[in-house]
């Protein structure tokens, strides 16, 4: 996929999602409309089961759309694409590859000249926190510093968005705050566009420009974040951000469900 700059990171337009799921349909997004400006940094919350991992995982090419329109810098998303990388919740990183190999990885796949992505891999590798852990195997980190090979990785493939799956919900408040300053200032030196899921309220108001509620299959609510940046816990103490983090919680609460 060629990258269009005068189009958005994503156009989606009247998005539903059905598949089969334990023997019953399932339809977790339906009717959804939604634009990503590039450069943006998004996070998508939602009750569980409403359909905010569909969203992300549509975005990605790795759910096919039943109906809707779904365009990545102007082009249809129709499977998988280097252009639209992903960081799963789950250790994705190949165990059998050193640090430095796993993130040298895709941009090996994909046959980039060693002169080109070398650098760019050392680069991340340092900007994340890991230099002098180069040799190291996965087994042989802790889960914040496997996250940590995995964002490296991703940023070394240089794709134009980033599509993170609640990527932190397993780890400590400090290490999670520590990679939260780590992925800013990429994102900030980078100027990628990222899409990032969570359920974590707090998390998204220190991460996001915007602020999009999924909820019965659609956006629910839209909100922007526009708090000056960095942002750290004295977000706790701000009235305007106070408000903010209640009417989330409203209408994540009001529209909780189980799990589809």
């Amino acid at each position: 996929m060629t990258t269009t700059t005068d189009h958005p990171a994503f156009h989606i337009e009247g998005l539903r999602v059905t598949f089969e799921a334990q023997g019953r349909q399932i339809t977790p997004l339906d009717g959804l409309d939604l634009d990503v400006p590039r450069g943006q940094f998004l996070c998508i919350l939602g009750p569980s089961g409403q359909g905010k991992s569909t969203l992300l995982r549509t975005m990605a090419g790795l759910q096919e759309a039943s109906a809707g329109t779904v365009l990545a810098s102007g082009r249809p998303v129709t499977g998988p694409d280097a252009n639209l990388g992903m960081v799963f919740q789950q250790d994705a990183i190949p165990m059998w590859l050193r640090v430095r190999d796993n993130i040298a990885f895709g941009p090996r796949m994909r046959k980039v000249p060693k002169a080109v992505y070398g650098p760019r891999v050392d680069h991340y590798l340092t900007e994340v926190g890991l230099g002098g852990r180069e040799r190291a195997w996965p087994k042989e980190l802790s889960g914040g510093m496997r996250k940590r090979v995995a964002i490296a990785a991703v940023f070394a493939n240089d794709p134009d968005v980033l599509l993170m799956d609640e990527p932190f919900g397993s780890l400590d408040y400090f290490t999670r705050a520590s990679l939260h300053a780590s992925l800013l200032e990429l994102w900030q030196e980078t100027g990628k566009t990222i899409v990032f899921v969570t359920h974590d309220v707090d998390e998204a108001i220190k991460l996001a420009d915007r602020v999009v509620v999924v909820t019965e299959g659609t956006v629910g609510l839209d909100v922007t974040v526009d708090f000056p940046r960095p942002r750290g816990d004295e977000l706790r103490m701000n009235p305007e951000a106070d408000s903010l983090r209640t009417t989330l919680l409203r209408v994540l609460e009001s529209r909780a469900g189980g799990e589809q």
